[in-house]
């Protein structure tokens, strides 16, 4: 799962942003209006955090302009004004929930939880290639009837992979998706955690799954049932 977290508070940001990265979520950080709306227009995200008394641009201002834009992200509102007129006036912009500062991180991690199962509501269909199999709810994966154990990047990898199978998606893209856009792109642990992967998913299965596409990165390949 990744995180759009817009906050203008330094040490809040950072404190939520490792709070979040240690249960396994990537999270961007922006520290203004602007950048987060860039950001939450640019890029796929499965939740946005967003504080409403930002420079620049408000939240609220954000809010709307992404849902102006047809994005259905989950949006949870920050707030230090815990009034009536803005819980209105943000869910009238679209936020699907709010929280009140200060929070404790176990409140904040309930809701991040909340909201991304309702936002994943309509994904959670097994995804399948030949004989491959994940079950996004129970995080579960399967090949030839056998289950493979993964660890959590392994497994956002393969998702990510299953959820563009038959596309070619760039190291760029799959950093930007399974970690955050703080790794620098010319690191080599995209192609460590295809290594891994392969090692449990192809190699003492036919036919291979994960493509390497020369030049341009790594597809899941599905086989064609009538060859």
């Amino acid at each position: 799962m990744r995180i759009l977290l817009v906050e203008d508070d330094t040490d809040l940001a950072q404190f939520i942003r490792k709070g979040l990265k240690e249960e396994q979520y990537a999270v961007d950080v922006a520290n203004d209006g602007e950048a987060g709306l860039a950001l939450a227009l640019d890029n796929p995200y499965d939740l946005v955090i967003l504080d409403i008394m930002l420079p620049k641009l408000d939240g609220l201002t954000v809010c709307r302009r992404i849902r102006d834009k047809g994005i259905s992200t989950p949006v949870l509102l920050l707030t230090a004004r815990n009034t009536v007129e803005t819980k209105v006036s943000g869910f009238d912009t679209g936020a699907d929930q709010f929280l009140e500062k200060p929070f404790a991180f176990v409140e904040l991690l309930a809701r991040v939880r909340a909201l991304l199962r309702r936002g994943s509501s309509q994904q959670l269909a097994h995804l399948q290639a030949a004989d491959l199999r994940l079950d996004p709810a129970a995080h579960r994966v399967w090949r030839a009837g056998h289950e493979i154990a993964l660890t959590n990047k392994e497994y956002s990898l393969l998702e990510f992979l299953l959820r563009n199978k038959n596309r070619v998606l760039t190291r760029t893209a799959i950093i930007e998706h399974v970690w955050d856009i703080s790794y620098d792109p010319m690191t080599n642990i995209v192609d460590a955690h295809i290594r891994a992967l392969r090692a449990k998913i192809d190699r003492d299965y036919s036919p291979p799954l994960i493509a390497t596409v020369r030049g341009a990165g790594y597809m899941l390949e599905e086989p064609d049932a009538s060859a």
